[in-house]
């Protein structure tokens, strides 16, 4: 069995691990995200003493992901400080010399779950992450969604709650679907870290309202087969019951498919490979990396 090398690039860790091209994994380390040259020499160490013939790389975006782009390989012009337009795949590339692939964190954790998670045997899944920003990636026939660059469905923007006067979060666009729910949203606009507010009604409310709004488009643009939803904030479990009615109601029948009417519970779920989705995305891109060299 082939080893695989899996990077999931996080914009607070990245997680880097050993693994098989079925999908195991032999070992993992968390590394904080700190400036690119502190945290890729912690990269580096680690996987200098090891043996594998592929690496993944996940990556926080945005990125480029693009194969006949002059970035590809590149963080592009992302809010996380330091990382602008850094060539993270070319340093890698100074060290191993092994195939790789490269995509988003989002994009990579759709192809594992499609190949071993909760949307194993489907063509068609959409994974979004909810926490410290909004991430989606999709697989559509069997791939990664990619056309002038990767999906950016945490940027789209939704209808506003009337009770919500809250101008939003996104240092680029303000009341987007990121700037009004994810967790610096939540925390800012409550006073509080999400996890403190479980019982706050009114919060889940709200935030429900918005994920179900985002996730009604990319059942009308995207048609996946499952939704995926994963993150920090989707750990507040009775946020899934919430967005399962609000996105059955709203639609009211318009998709008149048995797994929205009579079957929404597995069809919006937690992912199937529970907190190694990212990594496991990873090595996903790297047993991709094995297929196409």
């Amino acid at each position: 069995m082939r080893k695989i090398a899996a990077i999931e690039a996080g914009g607070t860790k990245f997680i880097c691990g050993i693994g098989t091209e079925n999908g195991e994994i032999l070992d993992k380390i968390s590394i904080p995200t700190g400036i690119p040259e502190e945290t890729m020499k912690m990269v580096v160490d680690y996987f200098k003493d090891k043996e594998f013939e592929a690496m993944g790389i996940g990556c926080f975006g945005p990125i480029d992901p693009v194969k006949d782009s002059e970035s590809y390989g590149y963080i592009t012009k992302t809010p996380k400080p330091h990382w602008s337009d850094y060539n993270i795949m070319g340093e890698l590339k100074k060290h191993f010399d092994v195939p790789m692939e490269f995509d988003t964190d989002v994009n990579s954790a759709a192809l594992g779950e499609s190949l071993w998670g909760a949307g194993q045997g489907l063509n068609s899944v959409v994974y979004i992450t909810v926490g410290t920003g909004i991430g989606a990636g999709a697989v559509i026939n069997g791939k990664m969604l990619q056309g002038l660059t990767h999906p950016e469905m945490g940027h789209i923007f939704v209808k506003r709650d009337k009770n919500d006067p809250y101008e939003g979060k996104c240092p680029f666009h303000k009341d987007c679907l990121e700037g009004l729910a994810a967790g610096p949203a939540i925390e800012e606009r409550w006073g509080d870290k999400a996890y403190n507010l479980e019982d706050r009604n009114e919060v889940w409310e709200m935030e429900a309202y918005y994920l179900s709004q985002a996730l009604i488009n990319y059942i009308l643009i995207l048609s996946p087969q499952k939704i995926i939803m994963g993150g920090g904030v989707m750990k507040q479990s009775h946020l899934f019951p919430l967005i399962r009615k609000m996105v059955k109601e709203t639609l009211n029948g318009y998709v008149h498919k048995k797994e929205i009417l009579e079957d929404i519970d597995n069809y919006i779920v937690y992912p199937g490979l529970k907190e190694n989705a990212g990594l496991m995305g990873s090595l996903a891109l790297g047993r991709l990396a094995l297929e196409n060299h």
